[in-house]
């Protein structure tokens, strides 16, 4: 029975794709490169937002509705568990050595997030060890995509505001509906020279776009149906444990931004290399 099944798939494309992308997922055990990934952006995530709230309260003292708009705006992209933070978001401190501390710990999530994820394309791509970048290369890449990242929390930050705003104007859905096509280019476009800054060895712009644009279009669907997965075993959490269910709602919704992100990269590679069709049972 198995063994007609297995048959029957890899003669169907439709489905050996699919199955190829799963069997290799697992042979790079990109599980694990994506628990990495979640951990040090949750690391990262309170200094920032530490940095965010003691920046608005020095820039805009004197508009606290500016202030709250431009938070808010921010927390959208953490579905489910936005209105969690955004209760305890305040408690955080607003003076200048709050601001160095924020500033150190996100620069050290952040770079962890960038290692990682040099660390995983290049698993994922089978660059051989020798050809991965050393000091100062591995650095100057870390800099780079924590610039990108940067950029992507600015870019989406303003446009999710620039949203909100829209509602309120004569532009209404179409606006809504322009911003959310220019939101999805930025993003393939961020992603496209992210995944090439991380990757190393005589991988292409070309071998990457398939993964830009799967990883952009995974990210806008989640901003918009993700939360409904993490809200369905962890809404009733958040509100009863408090604290403890926001840190379980952080980690399941950044595990699963980088579970997703790290299957679409291997649909790529799948894509690129041909990699299918592959056996459901043995260990081609």
């Amino acid at each position: 029975m198995i063994t007609a099944v297995d048959a029957f798939q890899q003669r169907h494309r439709v489905l050996a794709f699919p199955v190829a992308v799963w069997r290799k997922f697992n042979d790079d055990q990109a599980g694990s490169l994506a628990a990495l990934l979640a951990y040090y952006a949750f690391l990262s995530t309170f200094p920032l937002l530490l940095v965010l709230v003691t920046v608005l309260g020095m820039v805009l003292a004197g508009n606290p509705a500016l202030q709250q708009d431009v938070l808010n705006s921010a927390l959208i992209e953490f579905p489910v568990i936005g209105d969690q933070l955004r209760a305890n978001v305040h408690s955080l401190g607003r003076s200048g050595f709050g601001l160095i501390v924020g500033l150190i710990f996100t620069f050290l999530g952040a770079r962890g997030v960038a290692n990682a994820m040099q660390n995983a394309m290049n698993e994922v791509w089978g660059v051989p060890r020798k050809e991965r970048p050393g000091f100062p290369g591995s650095w100057l890449r870390s800099f780079a995509l924590i610039a990108i990242i940067g950029l992507g929390v600015l870019v989406t930050t303003a446009l999710s505001g620039i949203s909100s705003w829209s509602g309120h104007t004569v532009l209404g859905a179409w606006g809504r509906v322009l911003l959310l096509v220019v939101s999805l280019l930025l993003n393939i476009g961020l992603f496209w020279l992210g995944l090439r800054t991380a990757t190393a060895g005589a991988v292409t712009w070309r071998d990457l776009r398939l993964g830009a644009v799967l990883s952009a279009v995974v990210w806008q669907v989640l901003q918009y149906v993700g939360g409904y997965v993490v809200a369905h075993s962890l809404r009733n959490a958040s509100a009863l444990y408090g604290t403890f269910g926001l840190v379980l709602g952080l980690l399941a919704w950044f595990a699963l931004q980088a579970q997703l992100t790290l299957y679409a990269v291997e649909a790529d590679m799948v894509r690129s290399r041909r990699l299918w069709p592959r056996s459901l049972v043995s260990s081609d």
